[in-house]
């Protein structure tokens, strides 16, 4: 697996940036990245699938006063950067003007200087087989656990090592490598004529910071278990409490409500509700793109802005939408260092490490609060509605009587506004734990529709 050169993705960047700027540009934007994906998939102990998959990419924006104008590319030969700047030109010199269209403020860019920890040797240093046989491992030991574990979806194990380059007009110009891995396990278990499946995953930057294989397939098949012999419940109004692993969900609604475009095209309950109690006292939310290690760090956003922390929920009160520039300059505020694109295209909207800070009780404590109500372990579908607020999903999981788990539940759907769900946090769990760059602790909400049979 090749050792990714940032510096040199930059030197390709910053060339293509003069190289716009002399074709009259009066401001280029240019993003570079190299990377290398391995994914492998072992079922019932036979190597079921292995893939790797190199690839480059160069993407410049241009602009001609407020016209715009973007292309990309796979070919990062001199020839191949020039016929994607000459493209992006001619692209910009037809399309409408937009007011709002420009690059950020030079004053505001820059990057976050303190180590990131973004890249682990370790990523790249494993090789195929010992990738493979940790997806086996995992496999294994789900398969291992119990007699009723009788199938498997498979063990799986998938890497990335790669660099990404930013360059603007304004005199930006950064870099930076990063790599992940993760380790999954998808048992089915059987129970006379009952099977259902459920899954563990663990996830890192470093092959050393993931969970072992023994304890991703044991704990994916005790979560299989969990689920045999489901039961149907009647329709009622009862407390639900969200699971660490679906209440992250929830972080991604809260996402859809601060996004800068959803603000100013007012399609956000939260349009207007700036300095507004939106939620109980307990609930704060962060956005933080500068914490080591994790999934949604960088040194700067795809704007050329430092990463930064932003505050969007503090004890229950609304402080921040998420903006880049355009959104900011659309609706007269600063942006917020939250600028994500691919390679081709304007500036979108993205988050750091998105996350609702964790509480002081313990998942068991919550469940002997609550008495009895829906622990939910799984959703299913989309279910929300950001102009409304109006939240309704599938959901499987387990009922809780007198404090305590007492069987599994399926076929169910939980349905309420956000505001409402909010406003009645009961309880936060002490168990945040970040899996990806959005994470929750355990969530209890005082009451939600239940709609069973």
């Amino acid at each position: 697996m090749s050792w990714h050169d940032a510096s040199h993705l930059e030197e390709i960047a910053n060339d293509v940036v003069k190289a716009a700027m002399r074709e009259g540009a009066s401001g280029v934007e240019c993003t570079v990245n190299e990377g290398n994906e391995f994914s492998a998939t072992v079922r019932m102990g036979d190597v079921e699938q292995v893939k790797e998959a190199g690839s480059r990419g160069a993407g410049v924006r241009v602009l001609f006063g407020h016209r715009t104008g973007s292309s990309y590319t796979s070919d990062l030969t001199p020839g191949g950067l020039a016929a994607m700047v000459k493209q992006a030109v001619e692209l910009a010199k037809i399309t409408s003007e937009d007011p709002h269209a420009g690059l950020p403020d030079a004053a505001g860019l820059g990057m976050h200087d303190a180590p990131l920890d973004l890249y682990f040797d370790d990523v790249a240093a494993s090789d195929a087989a010992a990738r493979v046989e940790m997806a086996r491992l995992a496999e294994k030991a789900a398969l291992d656990t119990d007699p009723r574990v009788s199938n498997s979806e498979g063990g799986s194990f998938g890497a990335y090592t790669g660099a990404s380059a930013f360059a603007n007009s304004l005199g930006f110009s950064g870099s930076y490598r990063r790599s992940n891995c993760s380790l999954s396990a998808v048992p089915v278990v059987k129970d006379g004529e009952t099977m259902e499946r459920d899954y563990w995953y663990s996830a890192a930057r470093s092959v050393a910071r993931l969970e072992s294989p023994e304890y991703v397939g044991r704990k994916a098949a005790e979560r299989a278990l969990k689920r045999l012999n489901a039961r149907t419940i009647t329709t009622r109004r009862a407390p639900v409490v969200f699971e660490p692993r679906v209440a992250r969900t929830l972080l991604g609604h809260i996402f859809e409500l601060v996004h800068g475009e959803s603000i100013y095209r007012k399609a956000s309950i939260w349009e207007g509700k700036l300095g507004e109690r939106v939620a109980s006292e307990s609930v704060t939310i962060i956005d933080d793109s500068t914490l080591p290690g994790l999934f949604g760090s960088a040194p700067f956003d795809d704007e050329g802005m430092p990463s930064r922390r932003n505050v969007i929920i503090e004890k229950g009160v609304l402080k921040s939408y998420l903006l880049n520039s355009y959104t900011a300059r659309k609706l007269g505020m600063k942006p917020t260092g939250s600028a994500s694109r691919g390679l081709s295209g304007n500036a979108g909207i993205g988050h750091g490490n998105l996350f609702l800070e964790s509480g002081t009780e313990s998942a068991e404590s919550i469940l002997r609060k609550i008495g009895s109500g829906l622990l939910v372990t799984e959703l299913m579908g989309h279910g929300f509605n950001g102009v409304t607020g109006d939240y309704s999903r599938g959901a499987a999981g387990l009922w809780i009587e007198n404090g305590e788990i007492a069987y599994p539940v399926s076929k169910v759907t939980i349905a309420g506004s956000m505001e409402e769900m909010l406003r009645h946090v009961l309880a936060l769990g002490d168990d945040l734990e970040f899996r990806g760059s959005v994470a929750a602790p355990t969530i209890a909400i005082g009451e939600m529709t239940i709609s069973g049979t």
